[in-house]
């Protein structure tokens, strides 16, 4: 059965500021009503990342390697025929992405994890979808890395205009490895959607866990630091992050990371945050049935539990989105109808968010 409530969402700026506490700050603020919001799906255990199929059903995958169908009534359909997923630490099943042609071909990307030669390691397998089940699987690319264990494993997805697939990576765990171009560790990739592999077009992240493209066709991500210095990236081909040569954060011991926040040849980020918020999920609102929406980055917060409202471009955070639905945010999409979708780990649950009327 699903449920709905009604909220407020307050945007506020204050010049220069990084507004980051649980409640309003005092500053110059505009009130914004938004739409009900509606329970969509509960019962999910470690849910990780959702996708809007043509039919107007909704994929949702788990961390531990399960992946659902939801239809109108948010009942749950279990896929078959998934690959081989590892599951460890952060890692296991990961990203899902319908395909911008899915009504024309049926096909999906999914993210996860694989063993490799005793090291773990992020892939991207493509499927067709019929009848809940995954056929002609196949892989397009694993990842090149000798890294075990765990963690940052990245692992989102994004499609261009043009069908082009974009991947995330993390330096799984070893700092040093983000900058090591013999592996792909940290990294943003092309992959080719035939199987021929992957480019990387950056390096020097650390865990990127939103991934996504603007209107204008710039690729955007966001990144976890470490204590302090989660960053919100303008991805540009052959361009270098800095991780973990430079940062805005501190190893969680207190001590400096790398040679400082800057340093010639290594991007700024467009924003940080500091404290952390524990980004996960990244959605650019098109404006469509929304237009004050339009533009403005939207990030879901693990760690305070909340999802932020960014102004356009993503340098200044303007408000968030809290209430009781919001426990541990790991994505956030918009809907077809132009809604603000997300999925609650803390809850189990998606939800989405409606235009306001």
């Amino acid at each position: 059965m699903q449920s709905c409530r009604r909220t407020s969402l307050w945007f506020f700026s204050l010049a220069g500021a990084v507004v980051l506490a649980l409640q309003l700050l005092a500053g110059p603020l505009m009130g914004q009503q938004i739409g009900a919001i509606r329970t969509v799906s509960t019962g999910f255990s470690g849910p990780w990342s959702f996708g809007f199929l043509p039919s107007g059903d909704v994929l949702v995958t788990e961390k531990r390697g399960r992946l659902w169908r939801i239809d109108s009534t948010g009942a749950r359909h279990a896929i078959g025929g998934l690959p081989e997923i590892r599951v460890i630490g952060q890692g296991g099943l990961l990203d899902v992405l319908p395909a911008r042609d899915m009504a024309r071909t049926g096909r999906i990307y999914l993210s996860y994890v694989q063993d490799s030669g005793g090291a773990q390691g992020t892939t991207v397998a493509s499927a067709r979808l019929e009848d809940d089940r995954l056929l002609g699987l196949r892989v397009l690319y694993s990842m090149k890395t000798d890294s075990r264990g765990g963690r940052h494993f990245g692992g989102r997805l994004a499609e261009a205009q043009d069908g082009a697939l974009y991947l995330s990576t993390g330096d799984r765990g070893e700092d040093a490895s983000a900058q090591n171009r013999a592996v792909d560790n940290g990294t943003i990739l092309r992959v080719d959607v035939r199987g021929a592999g992957a480019t990387a077009i950056t390096k020097g992240h650390r865990n990127p866990q939103g991934l996504a493209f603007d209107r204008k066709g710039q690729l955007w991500a966001h990144e976890h630091g470490a204590r302090g210095g989660d960053e919100i990236n303008l991805i540009v081909p052959g361009k270098n992050y800095g991780w973990p040569i430079i940062s805005y954060g501190t190893h969680y011991s207190g001590a400096k990371i790398g040679e400082g926040t800057a340093k010639a040849g290594f991007e700024q980020p467009v924003f940080y945050w500091d404290p952390s918020i524990a980004p996960s999920g990244l959605a650019i609102h098109s404006g469509h049935n929304w237009p004050d929406m339009a533009g403005r980055f939207l990030i879901g917060s693990l760690k305070f539990d909340h999802i932020a409202v960014m102004a356009p471009g993503g340098a200044e955070q303007m408000g968030k989105i809290q209430t009781a639905e919001t426990l541990r945010v790991r994505d956030v999409r918009e809907g077809p109808e132009g809604g603000i979708w997300f999925l609650s780990e803390g809850n189990g649950a998606l939800y989405r968010i409606s235009p306001p009327s």
